[in-house]
Parts: C-alpha cells; structure tokens; sequence
C-alpha cells in the first residue's frame, strides 16, 4: 500500500465520515423527507408494513440504481480533478429526479454539504468545486457532495457508499417517526433489515455504467408533485 491510499482503519476518515452523517451535521436533510411526507398524507405509508414497502420500493432502489453510482463515478472525477466530468454528473443528477421539490432538496443539501467540507476542512477541492458550480450555474447534488467529502477525507470509496446508504435510509426512517404511528423499535428493526441488503445492494452499484444510470418511480413522483401543493406541511420535500 503506498501512503497515498486509504487505509481501512484509518481514525481520521471514519471519525469524519461519522461526523458528516450524523443527525448534528447541518446538512438540513432533516428537513426533508423526500416524498414520504405526502404519502402518508394520503394514507398510502401508514404502518410499518407500508412504511417497509416505501423503503424497498423506492429508497433502495433509488440508491441501486442512481446516488450510489453517481456517487461512485463523482468520486473518481474529483481523486482525477477532472472537471467535465463532475460538470456532466451535476447536471445529469438534476436531470434524473423528474419532481421539483426532489430536485431543489438535493441541490440544498448538496450545496450545504459542499460549503462545509469547504470551511471545516479547509478543502481545496471544495472550495475549486464551488468556484466552477457556481460560475458555471452547475446544479448541486447530495450524492456528488458526498463523494466530494469522501475524497477530502481520504475515505475508501466503499466506506463512501456505506455512508451514503446509511444516511439515506436512516433519514427516511427518522421521518417516518413524525409523520406516523411508529415507534423507536420498529424503526430499528426495519433499519436493521434494511442494511442487511447494504453490501449486496452497495456492490450491485458499483456495476452500473455512468450511461446507466437513473431511475424511475412515478409512485413517488407524484406523491412529491402533490406535497409541492400541499395545505400544510412539516417537511419541505
């Protein structure tokens, strides 16, 4: 191993990974509960059973087929600074969520998530990111951010996706408890189930090309569609 790569027990890297995932980190994704919101208004997420559903149906497979590859092929165009690259993936990342309120949340927490890998770690990859992003009118993504982080740290690309997986699944499930009749340890024991899938799921997307990516569930589309016009709201998204 030369002392440029990762090492798998680094402190430094999984301490941070484990700072910018936590519930503390303001990233605002709390402030998000990326459709889930309008679905139990509806009365079609309402248990733990449909809750479980939702997670399967349109979380993991969210994850599969499009924020884990995206993140993956952003990580190698930031290790090589290969700009063009990371251009196209931000605005290919748009692009892919077909609902406004999907859309702007990813690009709030993208943005937010860039900055402060800007300011805390004194990044000067960040900081060239946010120079071109916003010179150039490029839309931000949590997934690109998140593999720009891992880059910062010096983070394998694995414990990258780990990451993102964790966070994405832990958020949904985190909101569930304010939108329905859930409680702490049926939310733990479906976060549970749903990591069980993580290794296959995490290793499922490293086989998906860059022209392959996407992913489509007009279940949750419209749902996010719906929110947008919603009486009353506890989440943005």
């Amino acid at each position: 191993m030369t002392s440029g790569q990762a090492i798998a027990t680094d402190p430094a890297w999984i301490c941070g990974l484990l700072q910018l995932n936590d519930s503390f980190f303001p990233t605002g994704a709390y402030a998000h509960s990326f459709g889930l919101e309008s679905l139990a208004q509806a009365d079609v997420v309402r248990d733990r059973a449909t809750l479980r559903e939702f997670v399967f149906r349109a979380v993991l497979p969210s994850l599969r087929y499009l924020e884990l590859p995206l993140a993956r092929h952003a990580g190698q165009a930031f290790a090589a600074t290969d700009w063009a690259e990371v251009e196209e993936l931000s605005f290919l990342s748009a692009a892919t969520k077909a609902a406004r309120e999907l859309r702007q949340a990813s690009e709030a927490i993208g943005r937010q998530r860039a900055e402060l890998v800007a300011s805390l770690r004194q990044s000067e990859l960040a900081r060239e990111y946010l120079r071109r992003a916003q010179a150039g009118g490029w839309p931000f993504s949590s997934s690109i951010s998140a593999a720009l982080e891992g880059v910062a740290l010096g983070a394998p690309p694995e414990a990258v996706a780990s990451a993102i997986y964790y966070a994405s699944v832990a958020g949904v499930l985190a909101a569930a408890m304010k939108l329905l009749r859930i409680g702490q340890n049926a939310s733990q024991s479906l976060l549970t189930e749903a990591l069980a899938e993580a290794p296959r799921l995490i290793a499922a997307s490293q086989q998906v090309a860059r022209e392959d990516m996407g992913w489509f569930n007009p279940w949750l589309d419209i749902a996010s569609a719906r929110h947008e016009h919603a009486e009353a709201r506890l989440f943005i998204s």
